[in-house]
């Protein structure tokens, strides 16, 4: 069986093990040799990062081929419209081109850690957050789409990966679970 741990990546941290000057990386957290993230998450977004050291399992995973779902929970700047989720749900252009059809929808406020540093606060400007579901993983995408129909992102936590979800994993710890 593959081996496969479960990551919850806090903000600030660079989805990699070998150092990039002062910022944490996955080796502060994660002390498993030979296990890799299958695909990443940028420095400023939080939640699942999955970990393996199987080659095949890996390409699973993160090649866009496989079409592996993605589900980000997104705080966005404003009260999302119906429109706005409509046009994520049919597939945004972006300048690389248009995005696969999405699953988008609006949501209560989520019960998820605070982030540190905290995402900042303006009296006059609402807030919102969506669950979004995508097959691909261009870069900085879920940013670029919510963006693109006029909600620009201000939190973003990978909640699950294909089958495996963040559940109870507290921010800053791991676990290996089974593979599939």
């Amino acid at each position: 069986m593959s081996r496969l741990i479960q990551f919850n990546k806090p903000h600030g941290v660079i989805c990699q093990f070998s150092r990039d000057g002062d910022r944490p990386t996955l080796a502060d957290f994660v002390d498993v040799p030979g296990v890799y993230p299958a695909g990443r998450l940028d420095h400023d977004s939080e939640g699942l990062v999955l970990l393996t050291a199987d080659g095949r399992l890996q390409a699973r995973i993160a090649d866009p081929k496989f079409k592996m779902a993605k589900t980000y929970l997104v705080q966005v700047e404003g009260t999302i419209t119906e429109d706005a989720l409509a046009a994520l749900r049919n597939g945004v252009q972006l300048q690389d081109g248009m995005t696969r059809p999405a699953e988008a929808s609006a949501i209560a406020d989520p019960d998820l850690w605070p982030r540190d540093p905290p995402v900042r606060f303006r009296k006059t400007v609402t807030d919102g957050w969506i669950s979004l579901t995508i097959r691909e993983g261009r870069n900085r995408q879920v940013r670029r789409m919510t963006a693109a129909v006029g909600f620009p992102t201000l939190r973003l936590v990978r909640w699950a990966v294909g089958p495996w979800s963040l559940d109870a994993l507290p921010l800053g710890q791991w676990r290996e679970v089974d593979a599939g």
